[in-house]
């Protein structure tokens, strides 16, 4: 992937469009992107990130605020890259969501996310030559042609130094968040969570089965009535069921002698039974034909009675009939007369007329009142309109002095409404103005920081000067001791070799064999191990003298950067300023947070204004419509009037008039209806009572009144029947029992004992079925206690494989889990993490020992952690000088820099490699080398210039002054009030 022009507009705190020539800036392949704090350097890789992938890095991302607000409001946001992805040159623009201000009106309206892409080349197989316009396509077709997704692409492309130096020192738990994100190692995670889950389940399954083999032997001991010992097994329950089988045996021969007894005893209860129910018949009978006899007198009587309440019957009904017809014909009586005063009172005089007269006068009258039906409507409308004419004036009034009222409130509103509007743009400026005032406060927060810690910077260098002086001195007197005792061996020499001259050995200077005059020591012999060891003396203060020259430059440099950024300020000063930052910032900030108030407010006094001239317009016009419907009203009401004045007559009203003639006709025809009820009563009230006359003489009594005397009820006479009946029938019923063969013989004084022989069938019964309810109990018992033990038997026989198979699951989870019989304690995905570590630990190593000179390598540890943490993605060095590994932690500023930008770097490779992406062609490095002495400086700038072997572009992000003299081609970002720009430095620097 190579990257060729970048544009961004009202992005950031760029309120322009600005340009960046990547073409330009990678001719040399190496480009520095520098500027002020804040300026807006890390904004362009922002922008590269949202180009390709819709989302900036790191938490800016969260913040979702990419406008800039000190843009124009015509000009759109947008991000446009150029870049070529395995062959294929593309541009790709896209623009955030935003809220802009609206074009018509106040308040703001949301301007939504778009994203377009466009081949500037060939056309890819199977894409549209007009590109691609939606934002899912865009981000799926970038993410496939890069071969990474966002997160990897930050870490790969845009190296964040920060989050390489937490990873460097993170522990299992963080590193292992990064690495998965990266390496994409969720299926793995899927793998264990699939295990657990299993467990579970299969956990679930076994506790099931247990459950159901204890509450298989409860129910068993429930039925068998004993509690199980707590080792109760197949032993115990075929034990039960022995004892159970022997209980049924014992029960069977107790039923069996029970039933014997009990059919003995019944059969001589059942023979004295007999005998007391004959004895007891005749005795019944004998006492039936002597009640009989005492009572013929008085049933002859109840014959006679019986004989004359039926011949009455007859006369009594049509007797009833006449009373009914008497009845009637004084009711009608009584109504005809109602009806006369009725007449009356309603102002009628012929009230004696024939019925025919009566009818006759009716029907006129009901002609009279049917004409007036149609008046009377008119009438209930008239009084409708009446008050429909109230209502139109009250109507009226109310809408006049609605209308009046709203007009008095609309006088005050424009200027209130005004008023707010400047207040809100007040607002609105102080929030724009609030991130620069906060940027400001920042930085001189910062910068009185740094002005504070100046004193003790120096001291740290005077302390770090003096330190190196003290080292140079012991080197050059441990350098002294070397030479002198370097001379001093050298002056000895002739007298060490003469030591070494033996009888007749040639000797090694002159090759003879005879040694007339050896030289002699003239004082003391400096040794081969006195010089070197004071050549390891002389080594080590260099070392000495080394690492203080290096904390002196470290020191040194590190009060040049605080120098630089205080720029001669005093911390009097600074604070002085910060004080008057941190007013005009509260001042601001209090004003902006204002603004969502002011907001509704403009809205609440915008929408009332509209809805108070609408409701005014409505009053009017509701006045206007109710005074002419009023006046259309009254006209037809005048009129109306006459005609119901002329039809009313006498009478209040219309209605009053009708009401009074259809009252005369009901009436009179009530009257005439009466007279005719009446007369028909009369007649046939005669005839009933001619027939009751007949009827009496026809029934042999002397008068109708004989008959009545003579008659009885219904339910006398039944009582009389059924009387005489049961007499006759119980006399029969007697004298057949005694004519029975059976009770020949039996007489009604003999006795038997039938009571000794019922208690005794109720004792043989009682005991006979206590025996069958023992029997069937304990056959019951049995029978469960059977049937429990199979399930019982059934449930141990299915557990014992689930038990073995559970054992092995729960063990095989917890070693892919990293527990149980793991004893690196590392998990599956830790497993695979750790071999992607191990990778990247020794493509970092190879840069770090570069960058080192050869001191430090990354070594990777599958250790498990302390107190049985997990294991696996440990990472330390080895420090080549002591020959030991140590924590990361351990590392100076500097070092920790090296190392976490090795890291970095062998991360990208591992990860361009693992996802199969584009060939990465263009890198970006952003900031951390303001800790690095000069000598560190030129190692990683040679590491960065083998990055750019073979046409890589790399960008280095920094504010560091020494890199502005070592990297010809810059990009400079420039910060002001009216919003960051951008110029491209080339080459004169370089010189």
């Amino acid at each position: 992937m190579r990257l060729h022009r970048l544009e961004v507009a009202a992005f950031g705190p760029y309120a322009q469009r600005e340009t960046v020539d990547f073409d330009a800036l990678g001719a040399d392949g190496l480009f520095l992107l520098h500027g002020d704090t804040g300026a807006g350097k890390t904004t362009l890789l922002d922008a590269v990130a949202f180009a390709l992938f819709g989302a900036v890095p790191g938490a800016r991302g969260q913040v979702k605020r990419l406008r800039c607000d000190l843009a124009d409001a015509d000009t759109v946001t947008e991000v446009a890259l150029e870049l070529t992805v395995q062959g294929h040159r593309l541009r790709i623009v896209r623009s955030p969501e935003y809220q802009r201000p609206k074009r018509r009106g106040d308040g703001y309206t949301t301007q939504q996310a778009k994203a377009s892409l466009r081949w500037l080349g060939e056309v890819p197989e199977g894409q549209p030559a007009e590109g691609l316009t939606r934002i899912d396509e865009v981000s799926r077709t970038v993410q496939r042609l890069l071969g990474m997704n966002a997160e990897q692409f930050f870490q790969v492309v845009l190296l964040p130094q920060g989050e390489f130096a937490r990873f460097l020192r993170a522990d299992t738990t963080e590193r292992e968040q990064l690495l998965e994100r990266l390496f994409g190692t969720q299926r793995f995670a899927d793998v264990e969570r699939w295990f657990r889950e299993l467990r579970t389940k299969r956990g679930r399954e076994l506790e099931s089965r247990r459950q159901s083999v204890r509450e298989w032997l409860a129910r068993f001991a429930q039925v068998a009535h004993e509690e199980p010992p707590e080792d109760a097994g197949r032993d115990w329950v075929a034990d039960v069921r022995r004892r159970a089988a022997g209980d049924v045996a014992v029960a069977e021969r107790e039923q069996r002698e029970a039933t014997a007894a009990r059919e003995q005893a019944e059969a001589v209860l059942e023979q004295r039974r007999t005998a007391s129910e004959r004895v007891r018949r005749v005795r019944a009978a004998h006492e039936s034909l002597a009640a009989l006899e005492r009572t013929a007198v008085e049933r002859k009587e109840q014959a006679g009675e019986l004989a004359a309440a039926r011949r009455a019957v007859p006369v009594t009904g049509l007797a009833a009939e006449a009373d009914r017809q008497r009845q009637r014909f004084e009711r009608v009586r009584q109504a005809e007369e109602t009806a006369r005063q009725a007449l009356t009172a309603t102002g009628f005089t012929e009230v004696e007329a024939p019925v025919t007269v009566l009818r006759e006068r009716a029907g006129m009258l009901r002609e009279e009142a049917g004409a007036l039906a149609g008046l009377v409507a008119e009438a209930e409308q008239q009084r409708h309109d009446r008050i429909r004419l109230r209502d139109l004036a009250e109507t009226v009034t109310y809408a006049a002095a609605q209308a009046t009222a709203i007009g008095e409130k609309l006088e005050g509103l424009p200027e209130r409404i005004r008023e707010l509007h400047e207040q809100r743009e007040r607002a609105v400026e102080a929030e724009a103005r609030t991130d620069g005032v906060t940027a400001r406060r920042s930085e001189l927060a910062d910068t009185l920081a740094d002005a504070r810690e100046l004193p003790a910077l120096e001291r740290a260098v005077t302390r770090a000067v003096r330190a190196e002086n003290e080292a140079t001195e012991a080197h050059l007197s441990a350098k002294a001791t070397v030479l002198d005792l370097r001379e001093r061996r050298l002056a000895g020499m002739a007298a060490e070799l003469a030591g070494q001259l033996g009888e007749g050995e040639p000797c090694p200077v002159c090759g003879s064999a005879e040694h007339p005059a050896p030289a002699s020591a003239a004082g003391g012999v400096v040794g081969e191990h006195e010089e070197r060891a004071a050549a390891e003396r002389e080594q080590e203060a260099e070392r000495h003298r080394l690492a203080m020259a290096t904390a002196r430059q470290e020191a040194e440099g590190a009060l040049a950067t605080v120098r630089e950024r205080v720029r001669g300020q005093s911390a009097e000063e600074l604070a002085e300023r910060l004080a008057t930052v941190e007013a005009e910032l509260a001042e601001l900030t209090a004003l902006a947070r204002r603004r969502p108030k002011l907001d509704e407010s403009v809205r609440a006094a915008e929408t009332e204004y509209e809805e108070l001239t609408a409701e005014r317009a409505r009053a009017e016009r509701a006045a206007a419509k109710a005074e002419a419907e009023r006046h259309a009203l009254d006209e037809r009401v005048q009129e109306r009037q006459q005609r119901l004045d002329d039809a009313r007559g006498t009478f209040t009203g219309v209605a009053e008039r009708r009401e009074h003639l259809v009252a005369v006709v009901r009436a009179l025809d009530e009257l005439a209806e009466a007279c005719s009820a009446r007369a028909a009563a009369e007649d046939r009230l005669a005839e009933q009572e001619a027939a009751v006359l007949a009827a009496a003489e026809q029934a042999g009594f002397d008068s109708v009144a004989a008959a009545l005397a003579a008659a009885r009820d219904d339910q006398r006479i039944t009582e009389l029947e059924r009387a005489l009946a049961e007499a006759e029938a119980a006399e029969a019923a007697a004298k057949a029992t005694l004519a029975e063969p059976e009770l020949a013989g039996v007489a009604p004084d003999d006795e038997v004992d039938v009571g000794s022989a019922k208690t005794a069938a109720e004792d043989a019964r009682a005991r006979a079925e206590t025996a069958v309810a023992t029997l069937r109990s304990a056959s019951r018992r049995a029978d469960e206690l059977a049937e429990l033990a199979q399930r019982f038997d059934a449930a141990l026989a299915a557990l014992a494989p689930a038990e073995e198979e559970f054992a092995e699951l729960d063990a095989l989870t917890d070693v892919v889990n990293g527990r149980g019989q793991n004893a690196r304690r590392m998990s599956l995905r830790s497993y695979v993490l750790a071999a992607r570590l191990e990778e990247v630990a020794v493509a970092a190593t190879a840069r770090l020992r570069s960058m080192s000179q050869g001191r430090y390598s990354f070594v990777h540890s599958d250790a498990a952690g302390s107190r049985g943490t997990r294991g696996g993605l440990g990472l330390d060095v080895l420090d080549d000088y002591s020959g030991m590994i140590r924590p990361a932690k351990t590392l100076s500023g500097g070092e920790s820099f090296l190392a976490s930008l090795s890291l970095a770097l062998g991360l990208a490779d591992v990860v361009a490699a693992e996802t199969g992406g584009a060939l990465l062609d263009t890198l970006f490095v952003d900031e951390g080398f303001g800790t690095l002495d000069g000598q560190t400086l030129d190692v990683v700038m040679d590491v960065l210039d083998e990055l750019r072997a073979g046409g890589r572009v790399v960008g280095l992000v920094s504010h560091v002054e020494e890199l502005r003299q070592r990297i010809p081609v810059r990009l400079r970002v420039r910060k002001s009030r009216t919003g960051s720009t951008l110029e491209l430095e080339g080459g004169m620097l370089a010189a």
